[in-house]
């Protein structure tokens, strides 16, 4: 089902039973799988590959050019998984230097405006709400949750199951589990609601809470609060990943005042 006003190359591949809009422009190197729908006005170029299932909204820009001033050519790539929605307006970029990718898992809902730069690692079921941007070089795991006007440093990490609120200016990593809020953002609390609606065990957020305690109220260093973490509470799947997470941080975390 592809409408005639749609422009797609000739060696561009489209999967079966894809449905293509009035006006969408479809490049040379892009491959859709089965079964993606694109609306209308919808711009896809560059190497790009989308799995199945993803369905984009009028005016969402896909697959363009990185922005990074440092680009020479060549032919870096986005891959993007299954079951994506990208809402109207969204822009996602190919990486930057040629044979590299920038990558988004399956699951994730764009909002509107919402911005992925080059270079970035997204997981699955990320949330990005309206004119929530990442810079470059950002990763983002699982089930996060950036609420409008989210502002991400380049190279900053985003851990799992955090959601940061509103408007916030992310400067450092934001620890998975948690809610970071602010600017620039601090971790204020455990996301409660969020671990409760993925069916965390109680045990798990029990442990979490005495873990945000230990590493952002208790006053001590970084290497003293993950080795006391360690030492005290149970060793959680949950909180095996927050100690690690923090341990590999290079640009430092959100902390609580």
């Amino acid at each position: 089902m592809i409408h005639p006003t749609a422009i797609i190359h000739s060696r561009a591949k489209i999967g079966p039973g894809c449905e293509i809009g009035p006006y969408c422009v479809i490049g040379e190197h892009v491959t859709l799988g089965e079964e993606c729908r694109l609306h209308s006005h919808v711009v896809i170029d560059g190497h790009t590959k989308l799995g199945s299932g993803n369905e984009i909204f009028p005016f969402a820009a896909i697959g363009m050019k990185t922005q990074d001033l440092k680009y020479t050519g060549g032919a870096p790539r986005l891959e993007i998984g299954d079951q994506n929605v990208f809402r109207e307006g969204v822009t996602v970029h190919c990486a930057t230097n040629d044979g590299e990718a920038t990558v988004i898992g399956s699951h994730n809902l764009f909002i509107i405006q919402a911005h992925v730069a080059h270079d970035c690692i997204l997981g699955n079921h990320i949330i990005m709400s309206g004119f929530a941007g990442l810079a470059g070089h950002c990763v983002v795991e699982d089930h996060a949750i950036l609420a409008g006007y989210v502002a991400v440093h380049q190279f900053c990490r985003i851990g799992k199951f955090s959601m940061i609120g509103g408007c916030s200016k992310i400067v450092q990593d934001v620890p998975p589990f948690m809610i970071v809020d602010g600017n620039p953002g601090e971790t204020r609390t455990i996301n409660k609601i969020g671990l409760e609606r993925a069916g965390v065990s109680e045990a798990a957020q029990t442990a979490l809470r005495a873990a945000y305690k230990i590493i952002f109220r208790a006053g001590l260093s970084t290497t003293n609060a993950l080795e006391k973490v360690e030492a005290e509470l149970p060793a959680l799947p949950e909180v095996k990943h927050l100690v690690q997470f923090l341990r590999a941080s290079e640009r430092g975390y959100c902390k609580s005042k």
